[in-house]
């Protein structure tokens, strides 16, 4: 069942942030706020721009107030490392269920429909994003 009625007598669209994240491994985040949090997601090879489908491993949530972070994440600690916040902005949550997200992002750098997929036939943090229009 989809989330989208729900969110329909919210008086503002929710925020959404990526983040560059130079940890083990270079990579960034994408981060939807949802029911308080910042619902997240590694994507290994970034946002896609265009029509091609990219891999977005889901993460634990986050505080919202880390969707303001920026700065350095000391040895250690759980995603050590550097972080910049690469867009943000707020988002359209069109569609929410267990497999499939679809949202239109209205961000300082992108924007557009995209679209998050569960992979039935992988680990189950794994999900295809791409970007539909």
């Amino acid at each position: 069942m989809s989330d989208h009625i729900a969110w329909k007598g919210l008086n503002r669209m929710p925020q959404f942030v990526i983040q560059e994240h130079w940890a083990r491994t270079h990579h960034f985040d994408l981060r939807l706020e949802k029911e308080g949090v910042l619902k997240s997601w590694a994507l290994p090879k970034g946002m896609p721009v265009d029509d091609e489908k990219r891999l977005a491993i889901q993460v634990e949530d986050h505080d919202l107030d880390y969707g303001q972070f920026e700065g350095e994440i000391p040895p250690g600690e759980y995603g050590a490392g550097k972080v910049a916040i690469w867009d943000k902005g707020r988002y359209d949550p069109v569609e929410w269920t267990g497999d499939k997200i679809l949202f239109v992002l209205h961000g300082e750098r992108l924007k557009g429909r995209y679209v998050l997929i569960r992979l039935k036939r992988s680990a189950p943090d794994h999900w295809l994003i791409r970007k539909i229009d």
